[in-house]
C-alpha cells in the first residue's frame, strides 16, 4: 500500500489566496444553476403550481429513492446563448427502487418545455449515456414541440431498443413534436388522466400556447386523449400516481447489473481535507501537483504509482480505489507527450484493459516547456491517441485545468465528463462541478458503469520501443 503525502500549508497566504478564488467562481457558477432552477420564471412558475402541477426537479424528487443523490448532467447548458439556462430539460442519473436510471423531465415553464438545438442535444447525449452503460431510462414528459427542429431526439431514443435498454414514459400534460413519439418508443407508457394529451402531428407556429409563451398552438390540431383508446399502458389520476406507476414499473424490471460489485464494501475515506481542492483548482500551473488531488479522492489516499522513480514522466499513471471500485488513473498534461510519456501512457492502457479496470482521466494544464528547450513533438501523441480509441474499458474525464490537447476524449466518447470551475470547458462537458465534490460525483460515476459489463480488449496498441 502506497499511500500520498500532502505538501499543502492551510496557513500559508497562497493557500488561501487560491481558496477565495475558487469560491468566488463557485459563487459565479451558483447563480447561473438558480437561473436554471428558476425555469421559465416566478410567474410562469406560479401558474404552473396554481394548476396543480409540479415542476421538473419537483417530479424528479418524488421519482428518486428517499435522500438519493441525483448527479444532474449539463444543468447549465445554453448558458450565454439566446435559450433559456438548462435548456428547458432536467437531466441525470438517479436511484429508483434501488435502480440506477437516467431520467429525462421536461421543463414546461419555458416556453411550455419547447425543444431548441440545446434541449435536443442536451437529451440526445443523456440517450447516449443509458445505452452504454446500460441505464434504464424514465422519461419525464410535457412539451409543446420545438421552436426549432429537435434534431431527431426520437431517432436517438428509438436506438435504445436493440441494446435492450428499458424505458418507462410519464406523458404529464400537453406533448407535441418528437416527445408526441415517446409513447410508442417507450416499453411502459403512463399518462395523467385529464391532463395528457399526445399531439399526433407536428402543430403549426402561431401566436400563443398552452402557457402564453409563443411558439406552437396546442389546441387546433388532433389530440390523442389519456383513456382507452389512447397509447397509455396505465392511467394516473394525477402527477403523484404517475410518478408511483413509474416507480412500480422501474421495480418490475428484474433488472440487475452485469459489472462486479466494489471491491471493498466499506472503503475508507481519503487521509486528506477535500477542501484542499479548492485552493489546488486555482494554483499555476507550474505549482499544480496531480498527486495532490489523487490524495484527496482516493479511498484511504492510497495510490500506487505505475513506473515512478526519478526518470518519471510529467504525466502520472497508477492505480488505486474510488469508493471501494477498482480504478486507473492516467494524469495528463496539456502539452504533447514525450516519446517516454507516450510509451508509459500505452503501457498503462494495455495494462487497464487487460484487467477489465475503469481509467480516470485527470486532465491538466501541465507545465510549458522551459525557455529555450525543444518543445515536444506532437506526433508522438499518435500512439497514445491509437491506444485511447482502443481502450474499451469505461473512460471518466476530470478537466482541472484548461488543458491544450484533450487526448481522453478526442479518440472516443468517455462515459462521463466534468470540468472543474478552474478548467476550460468543452462542449461534451456533463457539468461543471465543486471540486469538494470531486470523490461523490465520481463515485456515483463508477456505480453507474458497473450497470453494464466491463470488458477490456485484449490489446491497444504497440508500447515497447
Amino acid at each position: 500500500m502506497t499511500v500520498l503525502d500532502t505538501t499543502l500549508d492551510p496557513r500559508d497566504p497562497a493557500y488561501l489566496e487560491g481558496r477565495s478564488s475558487t469560491l468566488q467562481l463557485l459563487a459565479d457558477l451558483e447563480a447561473v444553476l438558480d437561473e436554471a432552477r428558476g425555469g421559465g420564471g416566478e410567474k410562469w412558475v406560479t401558474r404552473h403550481h396554481a394548476r396543480g402541477k409540479l415542476l421538473p426537479r419537483e417530479r424528479i424528487e418524488m421519482l428518486l429513492d428517499q435522500d438519493s443523490p441525483f448527479l444532474e448532467l449539463a444543468p447549465a447548458a445554453a448558458r450565454g446563448s439566446e435559450y433559456p439556462v438548462g435548456a428547458s430539460v432536467v437531466t441525470g442519473v438517479g436511484v429508483v427502487e434501488g435502480i440506477e436510471c437516467l431520467v429525462i423531465a421536461n421543463d414546461p415553464t419555458v416556453d411550455g418545455g419547447a425543444v431548441n438545438p440545446y434541449t435536443a442535444e442536451k437529451i440526445r447525449r443523456a440517450a447516449r449515456i443509458a445505452s452504454v452503460n446500460r441505464l434504464p431510462m424514465v422519461n419525464l414528459v410535457e412539451s409543446v414541440g420545438g421552436q426549432k427542429p429537435g434534431g431527431g431526439i426520437a431517432r436517438e431514443l428509438s436506438r435504445l431498443t436493440p441494446d435492450r435498454v428499458p424505458t418507462v414514459c410519464v406523458i404529464f400534460g400537453v406533448t407535441t413534436g418528437d416527445a408526441a413519439y415517446l409513447p410508442a418508443l417507450s416499453d411502459y407508457t403512463i399518462m395523467v388522466r385529464g391532463h395528457a394529451k399526445v399531439l399526433t402531428i407536428h402543430p403549426q407556429p402561431v401566436r400563443g400556447t398552452a402557457n402564453g409563451h409563443g411558439g406552437v398552438e396546442v389546441r387546433a390540431t388532433p389530440v390523442v386523449p389519456a383513456g382507452p383508446t389512447g397509447p397509455a399502458d396505465q392511467l394516473a389520476e394525477d402527477e403523484r400516481d404517475g410518478l408511483r406507476l413509474a416507480r412500480q414499473c422501474v421495480r418490475r424490471l428484474n433488472w440487475h447489473k452485469h459489472g462486479p460489485p466494489p471491491r471493498t464494501q466499506h472503503p475508507a475515506p481519503p487521509r486528506h481535507d477535500a477542501e484542499d481542492l479548492l485552493t489546488l483548482a486555482a494554483l499555476k500551473p507550474a505549482d499544480f501537483e496531480p498527486r495532490e488531488v489523487l490524495a484527496r479522492i482516493l479511498d484511504d489516499s492510497d495510490f500506487d504509482e505505475f513506473k515512478p522513480g526519478p526518470g518519471a514522466t510529467a504525466l502520472i499513471a497508477g492505480w488505486g480505489e474510488l469508493h471501494g471500485y477498482p480504478v486507473g488513473v492516467l494524469a495528463t498534461p496539456g502539452n504533447p507527450c514525450s516519446v517516454a510519456e507516450a510509451q508509459k501512457a500505452v503501457h498503462f492502457l494495455h495494462l487497464a484493459n487487460a484487467t477489465a479496470t475503469p481509467l480516470l482521466f485527470l486532465r491538466h494544464t501541465g507545465t510549458p516547456p522551459a525557455a529555450g528547450a525543444e518543445p515536444p513533438d506532437a506526433r508522438h501523441d499518435a500512439p497514445l491517441v491509437h491506444a485511447v480509441a482502443r481502450s474499451a474499458v469505461p473512460h471518466l474525464v476530470l478537466s482541472v485545468g484548461a488543458a491544450a490537447c484533450d487526448l481522453a476524449d478526442r479518440p472516443d466518447e468517455p462515459r462521463f465528463q466534468f470540468s472543474w470551475p478552474t478548467a476550460e470547458r468543452t462542449p461534451t462537458d456533463d457539468g461543471v462541478i465543486d471540486p469538494r465534490d470531486t470523490r461523490t460525483v465520481l463515485g456515483l460515476c463508477l456505480s453507474a458503469v458497473h450497470s453494464a459489463a466491463v470488458e477490456g480488449a485484449g490489446h491497444v496498441g504497440v508500447f515497447r520501443p
